[in-house]
């Protein structure tokens, strides 16, 4: 969503302006043109060359700047604007916004912007924690200005505590959500996507399970949150970080996934099942660590429940098959079988596709009969080509209003 999107980036007096500079490298690299506009304060941390290096665009340092084709016009900027970030944001300019103060460069163009507005704090803990600033931030929020951060960690000032800027990878997911939320294809629907690999205990130590990564669902689920969708991801136990902008649900067997997909399907638009969800569990779990006493350890296995197979409700409904032979047969019994709108086929023996790694290479078939063999891609990049299938079904069913 942030491809060839106008972004105006406010740079604050913070020790975190070093971190805007490789916010705006980022943003550019991602395909944005830039705009930045460096208050004062700004300057004396980090000089405007450093972004006008990075960006390859002019940058605003004063509203009355004789050179500046957009200083005095601050309008400009303001308008033409698809999306503003303010990295690092104190206390002192958040304070300005929340009380509409327009005094220089930056908070004219505040001021004056239509488009969304992303707010990145930075500052010492005891300044953040200040009932001001909270209420600054309260104002703010509910003007609709969505705000990133801080995170936790060691300060400038030599404590530790709330105040550190959110991380750049966080604020340009929060933009691009903003974004996606304004412009994109799937603004107003609710998605629901499990991700990862079930575990079935057998005791506090061992459980049955598999090689899921959850990679697959959660490119799907940042996917959708960048095309504007309000995201529910339901992951089995992964090392991968929870997305920003995404309500996630961490659980870890089939039965405690079956609930929560169950509880966020209620009123979903669609349902992407990228979980790989054990087909069995133990009939017994030891309640103490299983000792090897024996030569030989036996476990009997039960049936998990089929969740897909069992939901009710009018949604779209997409299932995933991981095989190893028979890849097409199989999916297509299982589509069939689960009475799915389409499923993702891949062959996980093949080494550069399916479990851990950060490729794909899939068949996308429907309900229908078609059939489509995609390359090898990015599992990010096949994400996207299922839900362009997804933005196809939901607007030939529209029997669910898009809700905001």
């Amino acid at each position: 969503m942030l491809a060839a999107q106008r972004i105006v980036l406010g740079v604050t007096g913070s020790i975190a302006c070093y971190k805007a500079v490789d916010l705006a490298s980022k943003l550019t690299q991602a395909g944005a043109v830039v705009d930045v506009i460096m208050t004062r304060s700004a300057q004396e941390f980090v000089r405007p060359i450093a972004f006008r290096s990075v960006t390859h665009q002019p940058v605003v340092t004063d509203l009355f700047d004789p050179e500046s084709e957009l200083a005095v016009e601050h309008v400009a900027l303001a308008e033409r604007a698809d999306v503003v970030i303010v990295a690092p944001a104190t206390a002192n300019v958040i304070a300005k916004m929340a009380n509409g103060l327009a005094d220089d460069a930056l908070t004219c163009t505040l001021l004056a912007t239509r488009a969304p507005v992303v707010v990145a704090p930075a500052m010492d803990a005891h300044m953040y924690d200040n009932p001001a600033t909270q209420e600054n931030l309260k104002r703010l929020r509910e003007r609709g200005v969505t705000i990133v951060g801080p995170a936790h960690g060691h300060l400038a000032s030599g404590l530790t505590g709330m105040g550190r800027m959110a991380p750049v990878e966080e604020i340009m997911a929060v933009a691009s959500m903003v974004q996606g939320r304004a412009k994109g294809d799937l603004a107003g629907r609710r998605i629901v996507v499990t991700a990862g690999g079930t575990q079935e205990p057998i005791d506090p130590v061992r459980f049955v399970g598999n090689r899921s990564s959850g990679k697959m669902g959660f490119a799907i689920a940042e996917a959708a949150r960048d095309r504007g969708a309000r995201v529910t991801l339901i992951t089995a136990p992964t090392y991968l970080p929870d997305p920003a902008g995404v309500e996630t649900v961490r659980v870890q067997s089939a039965r405690e996934m079956q609930a929560a997909v169950q509880k966020a399907v209620a009123d979903a638009d669609a349902l992407t099942m990228a979980a790989a969800v054990a087909d069995y569990r133990p009939t017994k779990t030891a309640s103490q660590k299983i000792k090897k006493t024996q030569d030989t350890l036996t476990v009997e296995l039960v049936k998990n429940p089929d969740i897909l197979a069992e939901l009710r409700g009018d949604f779209v409904r997409v299932g995933f098959a991981a095989e190893s032979q028979d890849v097409i047969a199989n999916a297509q019994a299982k589509l069939r079988r689960k009475n799915l709108d389409m499923i993702v086929a891949n062959d996980v023996s093949a080494r550069d596709s399916g479990f851990t790694v950060d490729t794909n290479r899939v068949t996308i078939l429907d309900r229908l009969g078609r059939t489509e063999e995609l390359p090898l891609l990015l599992k990010s990049q096949v994400a996207h080509r299922i839900l362009d299938r997804v933005v196809r079904l939901l607007e030939k069913r529209r029997k669910k209003p898009a809700r905001t």
